[in-house]
């Protein structure tokens, strides 16, 4: 199976124009097979972008891309459930469910399962497929180990997240307005003065963690660009990458070309740290170990 690279919904608050002229630029230059679009975070921030989605997705889908409409990672009340009932109801393509609460409304038709969902095992997997799941992006915890047995014996095809930061947390509280003194009824908004989430240190001023609105995302940056070759040999078939406010085509550029075997995975983690050389790189829940540690790859390059 052709291995596809595809692209996460932006988990952050831009600018309903920002994010706009973010897919189209991505429509028109970066080398992805699949773009996730729709609001994952917040309910409050989806009417925003709402006026911009129709052309946004037409353009992505005249630049060769399969459109996926991503659905709230957390469903917290009625008027939530309803919203998300409507996207459901009037998708005309895939949706992608991160909350588990979405399962049924989707049963029978094709839709995509994301990283926010607890997969596994294999019987989960199994009943996932007969529901009708045409890929899960398994959650990124899970070590190469794990990522292996499950290729080995999956019924649907398996992505998972190789570049950016990832959701660690996900809560009813609004913890990004909780830190500028406000309540989640009248935030302000104050999550969008943070395009890549707002820095959390510790005591002793290390950064440790990124606040986005709900959510608890990795201060690091996951990076797997030096294990590619060996999840293709475990059974997984995409590769997702999750939108920064960095240069997201010439990342994906990368990445395509390590698909495509023009370059090892030494070299592509080498140019991602030229390109961004104030992030700090990570794969350590991949190796087993603590999350937020980088080991360089030991697998050797393509042939």
């Amino acid at each position: 199976m052709k291995p596809l690279l595809t692209l996460g919904p932006v988990l952050f608050n831009w600018p309903p124009e920002k994010l706009r002229d973010f897919y189209f630029e991505v429509a028109d230059e970066a080398p992805v097979d699949v773009v996730h679009v729709g609001e994952v975070t917040c309910y409050k921030r989806m009417p925003f972008f709402a006026p911009h989605l129709a052309e946004v997705v037409d353009r992505l889908v005249a630049g060769g891309k399969e459109v996926v409409l991503s659905s709230l990672a957390l469903i917290s009340n009625e008027r939530e459930m309803s919203a998300m009932r409507e996207l459901v109801a009037g998708a005309d393509r895939p949706v992608e469910i991160n909350d588990i609460g979405l399962g049924r409304l989707v049963a029978g038709r094709p839709h995509v399962v994301g990283p926010f969902i607890n997969v596994y095992n294999e019987a989960t997997l199994g009943y996932l497929a007969r529901r009708g799941a045409l890929r899960v992006c398994l959650p990124v915890e899970l070590p190469a180990a794990s990522l292996a047995a499950l290729g080995r014996l999956s019924a649907v095809p398996l992505e998972t997240l190789a570049f950016g930061r990832v959701a660690l947390a996900v809560s009813a509280r609004c913890f990004h307005a909780r830190a500028h003194g406000l309540h989640k009824d009248n935030c302000q908004f104050i999550c969008a003065g943070d395009a890549d989430g707002l820095v959390m240190r510790t005591l002793d001023d290390e950064p440790l963690f990124a606040i986005n609105g709900t959510q608890t995302l990795s201060y690091t940056c996951l990076n797997l660009a030096g294990e590619i070759e060996a999840l293709r040999g475990m059974g997984i078939s995409a590769f997702r990458l999750m939108p920064l406010d960095r240069d997201m085509v010439a990342v994906s550029r990368l990445f395509r070309d390590l698909l495509e075997r023009r370059i090892a995975g030494a070299e592509a983690v080498a140019r991602l740290q030229g390109l961004m050389p104030d992030m700090a790189f990570s794969n350590g829940f991949h190796r087993g170990v603590e999350g937020m540690r980088f080991a360089p790859s030991t697998a050797p390059g393509p042939a």
